[in-house]
């Protein structure tokens, strides 16, 4: 399991993200690893929102790209921020840094590609969520063992084209202990954006946390922009 840092971007307000992804060398082992000693984020005031459930490579992709963004203050100088993976004995650790230029990022918006992110809303009138940043739903409630029908809405407003491409919705588990499955690994939402509902059921009780990623083609992930992540939360009854 290799964490990887893959840059950072500043925020309107000053505020910098920086980007971290990972990529399951197994390609045939899912990996659960506990927040905590074994995958930590440092400094301690920035964990938790590293994933703990490590799937393996989707298809098409060659690893899990800008999985989760660490927000630092606009003072935050040349500090490191640092995750700590530690798998069957074995140490991995990747600092994130805003000190070197060609790590930078174009987050939501390529110019130079006329490429923008779609947005993501994990409610009809809720707020929007768009880049790697994302938003942070829920808890929604479930039981466990009974299918629970989820929607979210995707949009695109590209200033730079008219931009006819589909938006494609990846579902994947983020946090969490147990089974997580998805009626669809993806789904899509026409250009002119909408809805779109997909069915998940958990095999236990626990608390979980879902990723919900929003992006426009494949290649996107090569060029880092531009898609947008949303996290829901999930509480898991018996």
């Amino acid at each position: 399991m290799v964490p990887f840092f893959e840059g950072w971007y500043d925020n309107p307000d000053g505020t910098y993200e920086l980007v971290f992804g990972y990529w399951n060398i197994n390609t045939d082992e899912v990996l659960d690893i506990p927040l905590g000693p074994d995958n930590r984020i440092e400094p301690s005031e920035l964990d938790g929102m590293q994933p703990t459930h490590f799937l393996p490579p989707p298809d098409g992709d060659r690893r899990h790209w800008g999985v989760f963004t660490v927000t630092v203050p606009a003072d935050f100088g040349a500090r490191d921020v640092v995750w700590t993976l530690r798998v069957r004995g074995e140490e991995y650790s990747v600092p994130g840094r805003l000190t070197s230029p060609p790590y930078e990022l174009d987050g939501w918006a390529q110019r130079g590609r006329l490429n923008f992110a779609p947005t993501l809303r994990l409610e009809r009138d809720g707020p929007e969520a768009l880049g790697f940043e994302g938003i942070v739903g829920g808890p929604v409630r479930a039981r466990a063992g009974q299918p629970l029908d989820l929607t979210v809405w995707a949009d695109r407003d590209n200033p730079y084209q008219d931009d006819q491409r589909p938006i494609l919705v990846r579902w994947m588990h983020h946090q969490g202990t147990g089974t997580v499955s998805f009626r669809e690994a993806e789904t899509t939402v026409d250009a002119e954006g909408g809805s779109v509902t997909n069915r998940v059921t958990f095999d236990r009780p626990g608390a979980y946390m879902l990723r919900i990623l929003a992006y426009n083609s494949v290649p996107d992930f090569e060029f880092f922009c531009c898609w947008t992540n949303a996290y829901l939360r999930v509480d898991v009854s018996p």
